[in-house]
């Protein structure tokens, strides 16, 4: 590859603008071989635009696959989304995420999910009092839910059975365990 036509390349600033996702998602996807990159001597990325435009038309607005399982993220830590969302991607579902309940609550409304992931502890609106209102709105067991928490106890267990959340996930969880739980509910 050369640089023969600069409006041809771009940063990893500029692609991941292009692409709509941050670009720490965007440099792990080319250390994956999944967006080809252009390793500078100065070890800096370029993409070829050409390449991002086939990688939106193989996976959609953001890399999330077309056809894959809506799951949806509510936490308020942006860091813990972020995480779960690229490993979810990676393993062949659409991720929406949600940073509150109420958020969570109008993307729902949006578009209905195959898998509410939930954090309990949240400002303003916990993610208990969140479950109940998807129950409420759209029927128990109708839109599964699995929760999870830094809080891991038999009592926050049982009250994620008793609530009717199809899971229970402690925080800092093991990412493969939460992923294995996903496909066992939303299967890819």
């Amino acid at each position: 590859m050369t640089f023969r036509d600069d409006s041809e390349w771009l940063t990893l600033g500029q692609a991941a603008r292009f692409l709509g996702v941050a670009q720490s998602t965007i440099r792990k996807w080319s250390d994956q071989g999944r967006v080809p990159a252009f390793y500078t001597p100065g070890g800096h990325r370029r993409y070829r635009r050409s390449d991002l435009e086939s990688f939106l038309d193989r996976s959609g607005p953001g890399g999330r696959p077309k056809s894959g399982p809506l799951v949806l993220l509510v936490d308020d830590d942006e860091k813990v989304r972020e995480l779960v969302r690229v490993n979810l991607e990676f393993a062949g579902y659409t991720v929406r995420e949600a940073g509150s309940a109420d958020e969570g609550l109008s993307a729902i409304e949006e578009a209905k999910p195959d898998l509410v992931l939930l954090d309990v502890m949240m400002p303003q609106t916990d993610g208990w009092e969140m479950l109940r209102k998807i129950q409420e709105q759209y029927g128990a067991g109708a839109i599964p839910v699995v929760m999870f928490s830094g809080q891991v106890d038999e009592e926050a267990q049982a009250q994620a059975a008793t609530s009717g959340a199809q899971g229970f996930v402690g925080k800092p969880f093991d990412l493969q365990q939460l992923i294995e739980q996903t496909k066992q509910i939303a299967p890819v």
